[in-house]
């Protein structure tokens, strides 16, 4: 995702009016790689400018989206989250928490289907984060 500056002038681009607001969710973005939701957003916008609505940090969100600088992903967490990391990549979901983490993968598959042409693959492998590994003072206990 490029920085807050560069989207203020993308946006004034595009003709989408630039409100402290927005510039808000964009410096909320810039440098988080743990894929929030519009929640997660909301929450640290609100931080420093309390009247922000939920409805607005979605429609930044939005906009965000449909310019291509940031994916919505449905990676079965039970919230869309929003990933500045816009280059080619998968993703690796924590079972336990719900931690989002990138990952590479240089070579993914895609076969090859009958009267159907693949323009994407995504790939969410899912597992346990290694805050999730550790043991616990029970386990180690008994």
């Amino acid at each position: 995702m490029r920085p807050p500056a560069a989207l203020t002038q993308l946006f004034r681009s595009n003709g989408l009016k630039v409100t402290p607001q927005r510039e808000a969710v964009f410096r909320a973005l810039h440098g988080n790689d743990a894929h929030p939701t519009a929640e997660s957003v909301h929450a640290r916008v609100t931080a420093s400018m309390p009247s922000v609505s939920l409805r607005t940090v979605y429609g930044v969100l939005n906009d965000l989206a449909s310019m291509g600088e940031v994916l919505a992903l449905d990676i079965g967490t039970g919230a869309t989250r929003f990933d500045p990391n816009v280059e080619p990549h998968h993703h690796l979901v924590c079972s336990a928490c719900g931690k989002v983490r990138d990952v590479r993968a240089t070579a993914v598959p895609v076969p090859r289907v009958d009267a159907f042409t693949i323009d994407d693959a995504e790939v969410v492998f899912r597992g346990r984060c290694d805050d999730c590994q550790l043991p616990t003072k029970e386990t180690t206990s008994a």
